[in-house]
């Protein structure tokens, strides 16, 4: 395997979470037990068997290495890939796609498809990903990664399995589904991005931007070019339900050591415990 970008790893449960995340360097994140990655910022080769990508905005920390990523499912006679997008950006990524086909004189196949705020986007009969809004300088999408179940109705607790049986055999509907918020990604965004979204706090694993950690950054201009201070986690704190936070996408103003440190002095328990600083 080459390793050519840097990658860190992280098992919550069931589920693997890779990637990495620096602003305005490069951020990329799959969850291999799931088939699905989240933005396209690079593309480490490890990654490449991924078939589904949901792309939060269209800022090239996130977005640039979707060419390279098709071009080398290609190569490798892989299948197209499905790329969730914001609908704006559809249609110029089309054009982009093309005109690099021509300098490349290969073909670039993918599905690029629309994700639009409230739409739910069926991966399998037991995951479903739903769209939510964020706040950034450009177009921009959170997602949630939902477990569905079926499970018996209340009104049918109780009855033995032979009426259970022979109600459905009739045709009744005796179950009904049931949804648990797996894992959320917010991408970039100010506080209200995250605040319009519920699930994102209920959510068993959260992905989360904080990319400005230190008191004398300004929190009304970090809001302004949509990003997260770590005031905004603390103001926030009692509302964190999710067993793991992720921190991520911090400044390269910053060097690990001193948000360590930061992060240490303002929530020295860590949400005790549940916050985990992507470095």
């Amino acid at each position: 395997m080459i390793n050519n970008l840097p990658l860190k790893t992280l098992t919550h449960k069931d589920l693997t979470i890779e990637g990495y995340s620096r602003a305005a360097v490069q951020t990329y994140w799959r969850i291999p037990e799931l088939k699905i990655g989240f933005d396209l910022g690079a593309q480490p080769w490890s990654f490449m068997g991924t078939p589904t990508w949901f792309v939060s905005h269209t800022h090239m920390d996130h977005l640039i290495a979707l060419p390279v990523y098709v071009a080398r499912r290609r190569m490798m006679k892989m299948e197209p890939p499905v790329i969730y997008l914001p609908e704006a950006a559809i249609e110029p990524l089309q054009r982009v796609l093309r005109l690099l086909s021509r300098l490349d004189r290969g073909r670039l196949p993918c599905t690029l498809l629309p994700a639009r705020p409230g739409d739910e986007i069926e991966l399998s009969r037991e995951q479903v990903v739903t769209v939510s809004a964020t706040t950034h300088t450009v177009p921009s999408l959170g997602f949630v990664v939902w477990e569905r179940r079926r499970k018996l109705k209340p009104e049918f607790h109780g009855l033995p399995g032979e009426k259970i049986r022979d109600l459905r055999h009739s045709g009744v509907d005796v179950t009904a589904e049931v949804r648990i918020p797996r894992l959320a990604y917010l991408g970039d965004s100010s506080p209200a991005g995250l605040d319009a979204c519920p699930a994102m706090f209920e959510a068993e694993a959260l992905i989360m931007e904080l990319t400005f950690v230190l008191p004398r950054h300004r929190k009304d201009k970090i809001h302004k070019f949509g990003h997260m201070h770590l005031d905004d986690l603390l103001d926030r704190r009692e509302r964190f339900r999710n067993e793991l936070v992720i921190a991520s996408h911090f400044s390269t103003r910053y060097h690990p050591n001193q948000i360590r440190e930061c992060v240490a002095r303002a929530l020295p328990d860590m949400l005790d415990g549940r916050l985990h600083l992507w470095l």
